[in-house]
């Protein structure tokens, strides 16, 4: 019986052993960004104020929100326009998004892949960037979030099986 399961163990010791590991290559980041779990972006007009863009990012625990005019992109309003523009300098419920917002960012689509994402990102220094339909239409928001759970999910045994207590941790969230 002893014999049975320790043959059954080192078999499925084994069978784990000659398990091609996965990688991280240039046909994983060729997937879409459709493919990419994101939200949907929340928009705010150029008329709205600093103020009301804020609560709103605020309220849905957001980034970044999409500055449409007429259901089209034209803009968009992150944490870093805040910290950079406004903070210390200037009084939210005076200003217009359109004063302060990245105009005509740069935008994706769909079925571009997530390596241009992450290209964007680096180069541009962005986290969050805007996905639209043909018609300039917000259809997402990717941010590094997303892509970090992108690849996360590529390796959900490894992440999975960490140590319940790492190094180090912290009590709260950043910012919270």
């Amino acid at each position: 019986m002893n014999n049975e399961i320790l043959d059954e163990e080192l078999s499925q010791m084994y069978e784990e052993s000659v398990k091609p590991s996965r990688v991280l290559d240039a046909t994983t980041f060729q997937t879409p960004i459709k493919n990419l779990r994101v939200r949907k972006p929340i928009t705010v007009s150029p008329s709205q104020t600093v103020a009301e863009a804020i609560a709103l990012m605020q309220e849905k625990r957001l980034g970044c929100v999409a500055v449409t005019s007429e259901s089209k992109l034209v803009g968009i309003f992150t944490e870093r326009d805040v910290l950079t523009k406004i903070a210390g300098k200037a009084d939210p419920a005076k200003l217009k998004v359109a004063d302060v917002m990245t105009p005509n960012p740069e935008a994706f689509q769909p079925d571009d892949s997530i390596a241009y994402i992450l290209n964007a990102m680096h180069v541009g220094g962005y986290r969050h960037v805007p996905v639209v339909d043909e018609a300039g239409r917000p259809l997402a928001v990717a941010s590094v979030k997303d892509i970090i759970g992108f690849i996360l999910d590529q390796f959900p045994e490894d992440v999975l099986n960490l140590p319940p207590s790492p190094i180090r941790k912290t009590e709260q969230r950043e910012g919270a």
